[in-house]
């Protein structure tokens, strides 16, 4: 059965205020903005944002008041330094207070690998005499059940109501092809109570099926499936198109102050109706500018018995 619908209905069906969202799992790759977008369109509120790598997207949601908790490891511009919008609901309550509860990226990573296996926490050594230990309940010093001098690190499991990533081909069932930088997408659909898959391509289900390696996400465990090409701008994708470093130095300047993020995102969310007409916005000659100029093919692989 096809779970391929318009990304205004995925949000609508499977994101509510108040719900735990993780979107942001492959570093600086594939950064779903075009779900972000969307979700604040549609006026999402009081959202708890998982954040292994924020990006920008996380600011922009903050900026636009869906936020009221972040569980961050890190938020930030990668290459410019400061999210603004963050800072500001940090530091000034601005557009309103922010909670903070901070991670690690390995034990958020654990979190998040915890919760895909079922199970109530994951041991580590990390962050063992680390403040941080000290601001977050779910991050506990205990002793190892086999060696009681030993002191070890329990990361409670995180099982977020929405997990939303993006790939670059998926069939309609959503069964999904990524490579590249997968970082750990595949821990977070496992985790997710639910799941949106957003798609460069929608392509038949035997492409899938000749290689099952490379498919991280199972449909099984998808509830849509939404093509939407350049989805991840401006963020790259593996094979598909390379980050646009101009627009993130352009969003860094403007949204300096309070008032330039509200022109900023009256211009490039609340002023176009979708992805592809975002992608008018910008225009062939960017598009075209950012498609990848070296092919480097995987060797065809043999399955055969």
């Amino acid at each position: 059965m096809s779970k391929l619908i318009s990304m205004s209905e995925a949000i609508k069906s499977f994101v509510n205020s108040g719900d735990s969202l993780i979107a942001c799992t492959c570093m600086e790759q594939k950064i779903p903005f075009s779900a972000g977008h969307e979700i604040i369109r549609q006026g999402i509120k009081e959202l708890t944002l998982l954040c292994p790598i924020s990006d920008v997207l996380y600011d922009q949601m903050i900026g636009a008041g869906c936020v009221t908790r972040m569980m961050p490891a890190w938020v930030g511009n990668v290459m410019m330094g400061s999210a603004y919008n963050f800072r500001r609901a940090v530091e000034k309550n601005i557009p309103h207070p922010i909670e903070v509860i901070d991670y690690s990226n390995l034990t958020m990573a654990c979190a998040i690998h915890a919760g895909a296996m079922g199970i109530p926490y994951m041991p580590t050594r990390s962050l063992l005499g680390s403040d941080i230990l000290k601001g977050n309940d779910s991050l506990l010093e205990i002793n190892s059940p086999f060696d009681k001098s030993e002191r070890l690190c329990a990361v409670k499991a995180l099982n977020p109501d929405v997990g939303i990533f993006h790939v670059q081909r998926a069939d309609k069932n959503g069964s999904s092809h990524t490579w590249g930088n997968i970082g750990i997408t595949s821990d977070a659909a496992l985790a997710a109570k639910k799941v949106i898959i957003v798609a460069e391509e929608i392509v038949d289900s035997a492409v899938i099926e000749s290689d099952p390696n490379r498919t991280v996400i199972p449909g099984l465990v998808v509830d849509a499936v939404v093509h939407d090409p350049f989805g991840a701008h401006p963020s790259p994708v593996q094979g598909a198109y390379n980050r646009d470093h101009k627009f993130y130095t352009d969003y860094h300047q403007q949204t300096r102050e309070r008032d330039g993020f509200k022109r900023w995102l009256e211009e490039w969310v609340y002023g176009v109706e979708d992805r592809s007409d975002y992608c008018e916005k910008l225009g062939r000659d960017c598009l075209n500018s950012l498609k990848i100029k070296v092919s480097r093919p995987a060797v065809a692989t043999e399955f055969g018995y």
